[in-house]
């Protein structure tokens, strides 16, 4: 438990552990002033197109930044609880490629509500939803399950391991109630859910980073050029 497997490492684990819900919770609470359902979404944008891009952007970057501290997580429990561990882990990731997929449908709608207009898409986001529902079978539709359950399987496994206590695994637990779906805003129960991930995940990655040196000044070195090469590849790369 004390052993810091080494990947995904130490430091990888704790910034995910800490930034992942922290994104989360702050495209929650960006999006919260409007009302959840797909047509509010789309208006929403048409009316504060840069707030509710950051919203989405928060939201959608925090559980792709979330898979090395489910990871972690994972590892913990599996060192007491093999079979928790290994089902919790890939249920909850399999979950997050999920999500992962469902904004990018989001992306793509706000960016066709620019060209095409609100009320076009309007009714191309219905016709969307009753082709994804008549849909028989597609992998991310037959993937999200786990979305939902995985969350209380690792948290049971949190538990039965010793690897969290029982008010945060049963705060991990309440990731489960969090809305799934194509232009899914804040709903009441999405503060419980994210606020739950918060309180399990985020004092782990407080200890995480406390459990060892500082990174040596070579790899402060190192992040600095790998951000800088990302900043120019970002503003020169090609575009398209």
């Amino acid at each position: 438990m004390d052993r810091h497997p080494p990947f995904p490492g130490r430091w990888v684990s704790a910034v995910s552990l800490i930034g992942g819900p922290t994104l989360i919770m702050t495209g929650t609470l960006l999006r919260s002033p409007f009302y959840f359902f797909v047509p509010y979404q789309l208006t929403a944008y048409t009316h504060h197109p840069a707030l509710v891009t950051a919203a989405y952007t928060c939201f959608a970057a925090g559980f792709v930044l979330l898979w090395p501290a489910v990871m972690t997580l994972a590892q913990r429990i599996a060192a007491t609880s093999p079979l928790w561990g290994l089902w919790g882990g890939c249920l909850v990731i399999v979950g997050l490629f999920t999500r992962t997929f469902q904004f990018g449908t989001d992306h793509l709608a706000f960016h066709l509500t620019d060209s095409l207009g609100l009320q076009t898409m309007l009714g191309g986001i219905d016709d969307y939803y009753l082709a994804w529902r008549d849909t028989i079978w597609h992998p991310f539709r037959a993937m999200s399950g786990p979305a939902f359950f995985g969350w209380v399987v690792l948290a049971v496994g949190a538990y039965r391991s010793g690897a969290l206590g029982l008010g945060r695994s049963v705060a991990l637990g309440l990731m489960s109630a969090l809305a799934l779906g194509t232009l899914k805003g804040t709903e009441p129960q999405s503060f419980i859910a994210v606020g739950g991930l918060c309180v399990a995940f985020i004092p782990l990655g407080i200890s995480l980073l406390r459990s060892g040196p500082p990174p040596t000044r070579r790899a402060m070195v190192w992040i600095v050029v790998l951000i800088l090469v990302h900043i120019f590849f970002t503003a020169y790369g090609p575009r398209g």
